[in-house]
């Protein structure tokens, strides 16, 4: 690959995207989707795909995918799977990216938000479920806590979460810990259903089991 991860995350113009694209959710009340959270999702996704043995450069295509999923925000929330595939493609096609490889990524890009895209590819697959499994409370940016609205209430009630990936069983786990006193687990499926269910999706594709538990209780 004459493109690696670590060009991509040494590269202004990429950084610049995804901050104001952090920027303008952060203006419409949305939770933190900086470079950590980027950063967060490309390696997840990595170790889901080296942990049932995939490539090595399926693996890096993921970590750029990831790291690159939500630059589409700084253009505007709606969509931002699509405009965001669009930057990407632009992006990479001027570094001299392989076309296939921008393929795989823009497709992933194109296909990790729940209301228009599902797992297509291993790599697409990967991306999805590093990024609806980053909940934490440190992504939440209003410090009230009687201002919370009910995505708030939720990442804020995260004390921990965990993916771990058993090709030998043949499983996908998120595993969290929910303090029940700020939000019940009935409240984390109003929110993240559609969000579970399309990691179920992804979890199939890679032919694994999705399992999600929370404070030690099965739920799916």
């Amino acid at each position: 690959m004459k493109i690696t991860y670590q060009d991509i995350i040494r590269n202004k113009e990429i950084e610049q995207y995804i901050a104001m694209g952090n920027e303008v959710l952060g203006k419409l009340g949305f939770t933190e989707h900086s470079v950590k959270h980027a950063a967060v999702v490309a390696d997840r996704a990595a170790k889901i795909l080296e942990d049932i043995g995939a490539s090595k450069k399926e693996i890096e295509l993921a970590k750029i995918a990831g790291y690159m999923h939500d630059i589409g925000n700084c253009v505007n929330r709606h969509d931002h799977a699509h405009s965001g595939a669009i930057i990407a493609f632009q992006i990479l096609r001027d570094l001299g990216m392989p076309t296939e490889d921008i393929a795989v990524i823009v497709s992933a890009i194109g296909n990790h938000d729940e209301a228009t895209g599902t797992a297509v590819t291993p790599v697409s697959a990967a991306v999805i479920l590093a990024d609806k499994t980053d909940v934490r409370s440190n992504r939440v940016r209003n410090k009230d806590t009687a201002a919370f609205d009910k995505h708030d209430r939720v990442n804020y009630a995260v004390r921990k979460a965990s993916v771990t990936t058993d090709p030998k069983k043949g499983v996908i786990h998120l595993n969290i810990k929910l303090d029940e006193d700020i939000c019940s687990v009935l409240d984390y499926f109003e929110i993240f259903t559609e969000r579970m269910l399309m990691c179920r999706r992804a979890s199939e594709l890679l032919g694994l089991r999705f399992k999600f538990t929370v404070n030690g209780s099965k739920v799916l």
